[in-house]
Formats: structure tokens, C-alpha cells, sequence
């Protein structure tokens, strides 16, 4: 089953990511690097809190890495492996996505928690 999360062209390379509504409680986020694009839940796994500091602001400055704006923490965009702050060697959570006819989806497996709600930015 899949839940479609914006379009292709909503992604820009290492910019802005959009946020998405996972169970009520908790969220996901996608981002494109590399020209693929990468789904998380938006969960630091050193406090628990999410990493954007501003809705759909998760890379730094140089658009390589994403950073948790907590304690920033550095993530690599594709993996999602912390490889820089108190959190090394730990990694955010992957979400499966596939890119398919100019739109984004989350693969959700069938009894999920994940609910079909609207996308935040």
C-alpha cells in the first residue's frame, strides 16, 4: 500500500524537506540529496525531539548533511547515520519511499499505525 506525500518536484536538491504525519503522534520527513530522495522519522535518536528547527529545515548550511537543531547532531541525508555529536554511530529511523511519475510515496505496510493524514510543511 502507499501513501502519496507531494510532488517530485516539491524536493529540491539538499533544501527544503517536507514534513508528513505518521501515527497522530509522530512524524516523518523527506528530503531529496543526490537526486534521490531519503524518508525518516523526524526523531533525533539521542533525545527524542525532531531535528527541524523551522518546518522543513533539516539540512546545514552546506546542504551535505542534515543536523538535529537540539544538540547538532550530524546526519548523513541518504542513510540517515549520525556520523558527528552525541549521538555517533546511532542513525534516525528510515522510512521506505519510491519516486514514481513525478510524485513521492511512503510505503506503509497493511495494518500499520500509519495513518493517512494530511502533509505539513
Amino acid at each position: 500500500m502507499s501513501r502519496r506525500l507531494c510532488a517530485s518536484a516539491d524536493l529540491a536538491e539538499s533544501s527544503l524537506g517536507v514534513r508528513f504525519v505518521l501515527d497522530g503522534a509522530t512524524n516523518g520527513f523527506v528530503v531529496r540529496f543526490r537526486n534521490r530522495v531519503s524518508a525518516f522519522v523526524n526523531r533525533c535518536p539521542h533525545v527524542g525531539t525532531e531535528l527541524d528547527w523551522q518546518p522543513g529545515e533539516f539540512f546545514e548550511e552546506s546542504g551535505l548533511y542534515l543536523v538535529c537543531s537540539t544538540h547538532g547532531a550530524i546526519f548523513e541525508p541518504d542513510s540517515g547515520k549520525c556520523v558527528a555529536g552525541p549521538c555517533r554511530g546511532a542513525s534516525l529511523e528510515p522510512l521506505q519511499v519510491r519516486e514514481r511519475e513525478g510524485q513521492v510515496f511512503l510505503e506503509v505496510e497493511p495494518g500499520s499505525a500509519i495513518k493517512d493524514e494530511s502533509i505539513t510543511r
